[in-house]
């Protein structure tokens, strides 16, 4: 077996959900989820087929963030893997749909952050271990901190 690294390739404004599913039906399915969850969200998905023609699957509704996905998923190439790219909303606004579909098995990470995927490779082919997203922690917040945190939530439109 062989550990590797590959870096999510994606630009600073976009977010990116990775996770796990386990079957062709996910595509349509996760695009629907998608979909449902705001008219202006814009997105891209790519899903790793790991059996039959082993396709890279794709669906979206802005061709530059599905040939995102695509080329992503391309570089992760573990099976089963799926790859979504958000624009015009977050993850936190999709993810409970995304976690409904009944194929997904998991998600990884949902992030704008920087992120590696750390990939076992064998004989068979590829699997995610897991993610790093962003970088550590270089201290604890003070109370300054907590009321920046607190005011951007509220900014933003997550907290009254």
């Amino acid at each position: 077996m062989e550990l590797l690294t590959v870096s999510i390739d994606k630009p600073d404004d976009v977010n990116v959900i990775l996770g796990q599913s386990h079957f062709v039906k996910s595509v349509e399915d996760l695009h629907e989820a998608l979909i449902g969850s705001g008219s202006q969200l814009r997105f891209g998905l790519a899903f790793c087929e790991a059996s039959g023609p082993c396709l890279v699957r794709r669906s979206g509704n802005d061709d530059e963030l599905v040939d995102l996905a695509v080329r992503n998923a391309l570089s992760v190439a573990a099976g089963h893997c799926f790859v979504v790219f958000l624009r015009d909303g977050y993850p936190l606004n999709v993810l409970n749909q995304l976690k409904l579909v009944p194929e997904v098995c998991g998600i990884y990470c949902a992030t704008a952050n920087a992120v590696e995927v750390v990939i076992a490779e064998t004989a068979l082919g590829r699997s995610i271990v897991g993610v790093v997203d962003g970088s550590p922690p270089v201290g604890v917040e003070n109370e300054d901190d907590v009321v920046e945190r607190r005011q951007l939530l509220r900014t933003i439109g997550y907290k009254l």
